[in-house]
């Protein structure tokens, strides 16, 4: 009989692959977020799923991908004039974002039916990965409604789609690095309920910092209110500032000012609780991963908070966005790997085998 019993999985092959997926989503975070700050992402007004793949390869093509750029308020109000050797550098860098989602799909699915063929993914495991495999299908159409929220009114995609697109992008590469340490149970400690609640939370947190992050980025509101660490004049700006957008709740989504300092405060409060997390696990777990986790969860947020003040500092310059994105990334990274160290009632349980 080829392959191994159905309830069990062939650890090493599929945690390697997993792993590979996940620095290919890692890769198009990078490059979707330098595609933001070059103003890149609605040089290319269609979306050809598979032919999409294929770039001009003539100047008549380049020139008609041109052609078809010019007709969106982008090129009309902030770019007219561009040259075609300037339009080709914004192109490339979307084409380039669009490319490595498709790889994605492509690195994924292949050897995931290769696997199932092969009987090395457990029955535990199937249903998870069928999941990732959809959400990264539904991501896929996530990105063209983003994109087309500016081709028609708008000189910029929507910042509510822009937060929605890269916020699902780190669920699905969190639901990935959950699972690749999920495979070595040995590893996994007992820790008090609070601890565990905790883990889970700081990773929820993470996200929702991501995603207030990526409403700054689409509103560009990096670019005002440079100073630290008053905003506006003040530590907390004047509530006439803060809540003046009608009804109330689109303050937290368009209004600059407000989305900036909700960004500010939820870094200041994922500190706080990092620290609060790192002392208790100090007492509480004799494990010297898991106290290395969490020291090392409060190192790189501090590091993170400096590199975020820099960029707001020196006006967003492209490279230390980038980082700051990448340490975003980082952070989520010792986020989940903290949380699934620790036992979790009902969490599948990967049997690991050898494949033959």
């Amino acid at each position: 009989m080829v392959g191994t019993r159905n309830s069990e999985t062939a650890v090493g092959p599929v945690r390697a692959w997993l792993l590979v997926v996940a620095a290919l989503v890692v890769a198009t975070l990078i490059v979707g977020g330098a595609t933001r700050l070059t103003e890149s992402g609605l040089s290319i007004v269609e979306w050809k799923p598979v032919t999409g793949i294929v770039p001009p390869l003539t100047d008549a093509q380049w020139a008609a991908e041109f052609d078809k750029y010019k007709q969106i308020p982008q090129y009309r109000e902030v770019n007219r004039g561009m040259s075609l050797s300037e339009f080709k550098v914004i192109f490339w860098w979307e084409w380039a974002h669009r490319v490595l989602g498709r790889v994605i799909g492509v690195v994924f699915i292949v050897p995931f039916l290769f696997f199932l063929w092969r009987g090395w993914i457990g029955r535990d495991l199937r249903w998870p990965l069928f999941g990732l495999f959809a959400l990264g299908g539904i991501q896929g159409a996530v990105g063209w409604w983003m994109v087309s929220s500016g081709l028609t009114e708008r000189v910029s995609v929507s910042q509510y789609r822009l937060a929605f697109h890269m916020t699902l992008a780190c669920v699905i590469y969190a639901a990935i690095v959950w699972i690749v340490a999920r495979m070595k149970p040995a590893g996994i400690i007992a820790a008090p309920a609070r601890l565990r609640v905790a883990a889970g939370f700081l990773v929820g947190l993470v996200l929702i910092q991501i995603y207030l992050g990526a409403l700054v980025a689409g509103l560009d509101a990096g670019l005002v209110y440079n100073t630290w660490p008053h905003i506006d004049g003040a530590l907390i700006p004047a509530a006439d500032r803060l809540w003046f957008e009608t009804p109330l709740w689109r303050n937290f989504f368009e209004n600059a000012l407000t989305v900036q300092f909700n960004h500010r405060m939820m870094a200041y409060l994922i500190l706080l609780i990092a620290l609060w997390y790192a002392w208790d696990m100090g007492r509480s777990v004799q494990d010297r991963t898991a106290r290395a986790y969490a020291a090392l969860f409060v190192l790189l947020m501090i590091v993170q908070a400096v590199i975020g003040i820099a960029t707001l500092l020196f006006g967003v310059p492209i490279m230390m966005a980038l980082l700051h994105q990448a340490m975003a990334i980082l952070l989520l990274t010792i986020a989940v790997l903290q949380a699934a160290q620790f036992a979790v009632r009902g969490a599948p349980r990967i049997v690991a085998v050898q494949p033959t």
